[in-house]
């Protein structure tokens, strides 16, 4: 069993997608009766990053036999998780796609956010705005929280 959980309605980082797919793909070409489970608890969206994922991946590195089970996989991901899933973890998805064709090549250099620009504040409640607040995370832990 392999714990690859991250926070629900996140995106995991690439790197996670990657060993993820990694360890799937070593385990079923470990033997031919291996069979990989997910299970998933909370929304379907995590279960259809790895879904999705992994059929990216299998198109690169699976056997035959495993590139025939890309139609069931395909199957169950349009007809079980695509309807659910969160637009970063799509976006993410096709991230990863493009990082194993090689059309997106992955920056390691860090990034600094110096400011955040709102213009206007929506008017979701009924007395003239809204509270908004920013959150940011770094390696999934947030390090910080605005005031509303």
């Amino acid at each position: 069993v392999l714990d690859f959980g991250w926070p629900d309605m996140h995106t995991p980082a690439l790197e996670k997608i990657c060993s993820i797919c990694k360890a799937m793909d070593t385990w079923l070409n470990a033997a031919a009766h291996n069979v990989v489970v997910l299970h998933n608890k909370g929304n379907r969206g995590r279960l259809g990053v790895v879904v999705a994922a992994y059929m990216h991946y299998s198109n690169i590195s699976a056997s035959a036999d495993q590139a025939l089970d890309r139609f069931a996989m395909k199957r169950f991901y349009e007809d079980k998780v695509v309807p659910v899933g969160q637009p970063s973890q799509k976006r993410y998805i096709h991230y990863f796609s493009g990082l194993l064709s090689g059309s997106i090549k992955m920056n390691n250099k860090p990034l600094f956010l110096h400011h955040v620009i709102m213009h206007g504040i929506p008017n979701f409640e009924s007395k003239g705005g809204c509270r908004p607040f920013l959150k940011i995370y770094q390696a999934m832990q947030p390090v910080y929280t605005s005031g509303i």
